[in-house]
């Protein structure tokens, strides 16, 4: 199937899935592959068209954020020539709508770690306790269900590379299940109500609640501070803070109090779309590092 863009639709697929919000695609012969729900998502463009096949038009759209007005989002943050160069760099860059408790856990493995180890991570539990998918020539894995890994062992979990993370993971797993959590209901109320719900969840702080809350659960205003986004603060807006708070944070981890300032920063300066901006400011602090 083909979904036709313009440029009141602007769109980049390879910027979109590259930019560190999604760990579970892979591109073979220029295709993009993944795994959305129950079934695998084959996906490329080329120029201003997107061909996809195992999906229907709808849940394509829905999923890239399509269906939101990019250049209204884009001229609401571009504040100041940095966000200009990173909008530039990266237009078309959409937040991709993720299934919120696939979401929330990788955002639990993703603590303290690289891209690349936390899709190991993702990719071993997938294959230990998801369902197996084969498509063309490839084995695919679905995302275990709160269920299945509510029901594991924290030995499968640590023999997944999860470390630490395994018992948060499992903890977090069992309370999902045990409550029947509702995660669609939290697109329902307000940002700051949304958090406070995520945050009673085991390994959930305040930066994975703000990545679940942006990825997942259609809060734009959500902006993620990791140690990406905070060198870009303290290199480009630093005027913004004392330059006792700035040096203070330079080259360590966040405490809480810290973590919210930059955060309200963020969410102040930049607006109701500021976990746009962060995203834009993230992969461009790092494609420039």
């Amino acid at each position: 199937m083909r979904v036709s863009l313009n440029a009141s639709c602007p769109f980049n697929l390879d910027a979109t899935l590259c930019c560190g919000q999604v760990f579970r695609w892979d591109r073979h012969d220029g295709w993009w592959y993944g795994v959305t729900g129950e079934s695998v998502l084959k996906i490329r463009q080329i120029g201003d068209v997107l061909e996809f096949d195992n999906a229907n038009t709808d849940f394509v759209k829905s999923y890239f954020g399509l269906k939101e007005s990019l250049p209204e989002i884009l001229s609401q943050i571009s504040k100041d020539e940095h966000i200009k160069n990173a909008v530039d760099a990266f237009n078309g860059l959409r937040i991709i709508h993720q299934d919120p408790w696939e979401c929330l856990i990788s955002y639990i493995c993703a603590t303290y770690k690289n891209i690349s180890a936390i899709r190991k991570m993702l990719f071993n539990i997938s294959v230990k306790f998801g369902e197996k998918i084969r498509y063309e020539k490839y084995d695919f894995y679905t995302f275990p269900t709160s269920e299945r890994l509510a029901k594991a062992n924290i030995v499968e979990l640590e023999d997944c590379g999860l470390g630490y993370r395994a018992k948060h993971l499992l903890a977090t797993a069992k309370m999902v299940y045990n409550s029947k959590f509702d995660f669609e209901h939290l697109k329902q109320l307000s940002y700051e109500k949304a958090k406070e719900k995520l945050l009673n969840f085991s390994g959930v702080g305040l930066k994975v609640a703000d990545c679940a809350l942006l990825f997942s659960l259609e809060k734009f205003e959500a902006f993620p501070v990791d140690v990406w986004v905070k060198r870009a603060i303290l290199k480009h807006y630093s005027s913004h803070f004392t330059k006792e708070f700035a040096e203070k944070i330079s080259g360590k981890s966040l405490t809480k109090p810290e973590y919210e300032q930059l955060s309200f920063f963020g969410r102040s300066y930049f607006g109701k779309y500021a976990g746009y901006a962060q995203e834009y400011l993230y992969h461009y602090e790092r494609m420039n590092h």
